[in-house]
């Protein structure tokens, strides 16, 4: 089967899905739009957001969007249905973008399961989360290069991710990611080495460092390579593993030392 050219005009993926919880962790708000999808399973303690892209995938030209908008002492989990999939792109990027804010009191679990990358996929994904007074998230955010399993090897992928957390209007967190097949030709053991897969999980809350001894007792998965530091309300683990099962269990671990209670139920481990 040819491949379209660049230039031919294809149907795109566009969605949004809002989510605003009120006093007591009701639901406030829904709204959703296009390919975004968002279901609240019931359980029990703790509400759930699950958010689902049902396009399967994101490649150029998609635009995906989720926000939460989490009220003055709620407590919230949020996660995804499945692992979001960046496939091939003509050139231009697939835009994903997570946009949370908490009022003050108020905590995030924002656990989405992992993104796997495709060879010449093209994704600029962007993670901002507002935090008012004392409000709290915790949040991960891991990658797989590639199907480890189906001995793919990922040399022309791309993925610009940036994450920001701030307090009362000012940055307390912020990093970004780049790939690109120049960083995938040169990923040394100083970056990735042998690694195909990785994480970063973030506690952002007031004291957050104490829970840094707990946190590091846990990162003895075999398989992963994980280090983890806390200072002024952080705690920041960094995972690196050759496959994504020993990543998703090492994840697993870690953040039962962050959290009270399991993991979201869709996170089939």
């Amino acid at each position: 089967m040819l491949a379209a050219p660049a230039d031919f005009p294809m149907q795109r993926a566009q969605g949004r899905a809002f989510v605003a919880f009120g006093a007591g962790n009701r639901l406030a708000d829904l709204a959703q739009a296009g390919s975004a999808k968002a279901m609240l399973p019931r359980v029990s303690g703790v509400p759930e957001v699950v958010f689902l892209n049902t396009s399967g995938g994101l490649t150029d030209g998609d635009r995906l969007s989720y926000q939460l908008d989490i009220a003055a002492g709620c407590r919230i989990t949020a996660t995804t249905q499945t692992a979001e999939r960046a496939y091939a792109s003509r050139g231009a990027p697939a835009v994903a973008e997570v946009t949370a804010t908490l009022g003050p009191g108020a905590r995030l679990d924002w656990l989405p399961q992992e993104t796997i990358l495709f060879e010449d996929s093209h994704l600029h994904r962007s993670t901002t989360i507002t935090l008012a007074g004392d409000a709290a998230c915790l949040l991960v955010e891991s990658v797989v290069l590639g199907r480890h399993a189906m001995g793919e090897t990922l040399a022309r992928a791309r993925l610009t991710d940036r994450r920001l957390v701030l307090r009362d209007a000012r940055p307390v967190w912020a990093e970004t990611l780049d790939i690109t097949p120049e960083f995938l030709a040169t990923a040394n053991a100083a970056l990735l080495g042998e690694a195909r897969a990785f994480a970063v999980i973030a506690l952002i809350a007031p004291h957050a460092e104490d829970a840094l001894p707990a946190l590091r007792a846990t990162l003895t998965h075999e398989g992963c390579d994980s280090a983890a530091s806390g200072w002024d309300g952080k705690c920041i683990a960094r995972i690196l593993a050759r496959d994504s099962w020993p990543l998703k269990q090492q994840i697993a671990t870690a953040l039962a030392a962050l959290r009270a209670g399991p993991l979201p139920r869709v996170w089939q481990l």
